[in-house]
């Protein structure tokens, strides 16, 4: 597997940074180089929030993304500050429940998926996050699914645990999206 840089953004409270840290973690498992960069502002949920997740067989020369193979948006004004960081034959992610456009780049794959209301519909909102990284998953094979599930475990404060069966099912509709 080649490196793949990742940008997974929205609002402070959906999980970003979690989910920047579950692929890295994944990517650990995997035996893979990895650096998980968060970025939020200073209101945190409600605000903007980023990470840059990179995943090499190759030694990582920089956290720091100027640019990125695949996208994933959480909301609208993460699609329009991100859109074109993504290379050409990258892919871009969206939540339709919150991004009201699609993107209008011809050279790279589009996928939109309800994840708010899908997660919503699961009784946890929390889940949004997980689906849009199952789609990932399914479309990149970034990090292997075993991985994944086995980064929950790490990952997920033990306050939280009781959600893994959730979190995994959440994880398997977006790879089925």
């Amino acid at each position: 597997m080649p490196v793949k840089e990742i940008i997974i953004s929205g609002f402070g409270g959906q999980g970003i940074l979690s989910g920047g840290k579950l692929i890295a973690y994944a990517g650990m498992l995997d035996s893979k180089n990895v650096s998980w960069l968060p970025s939020y502002g200073p209101e945190m949920r409600g605000g903007t929030a980023n990470c840059h997740v990179v995943v090499s067989e190759e030694p990582v020369g920089s956290p720091i993304l100027n640019s990125a193979d695949i996208l994933i948006a959480m909301n609208g004004p993460s699609l329009d500050k991100f859109e074109d960081y993504i290379r050409e034959n990258g892919i871009i992610i969206t939540d339709s429940s919150l991004v009201e456009r699609e993107s209008s780049r011809e050279d790279i794959g589009f996928f939109s998926i309800p994840a708010t209301k899908l997660a919503g519909e699961m009784g946890n909102q929390t889940f949004a996050i997980v689906i849009l990284l199952g789609k990932m998953l399914a479309e990149t094979q970034v990090v292997t699914k075993d991985s994944f599930i086995s980064s929950l475990k790490k990952v997920l404060p033990e306050k939280y645990q009781y959600m893994i069966p959730d979190e995994i099912k959440a994880l398997e509709m977006g790879m089925e999206s």
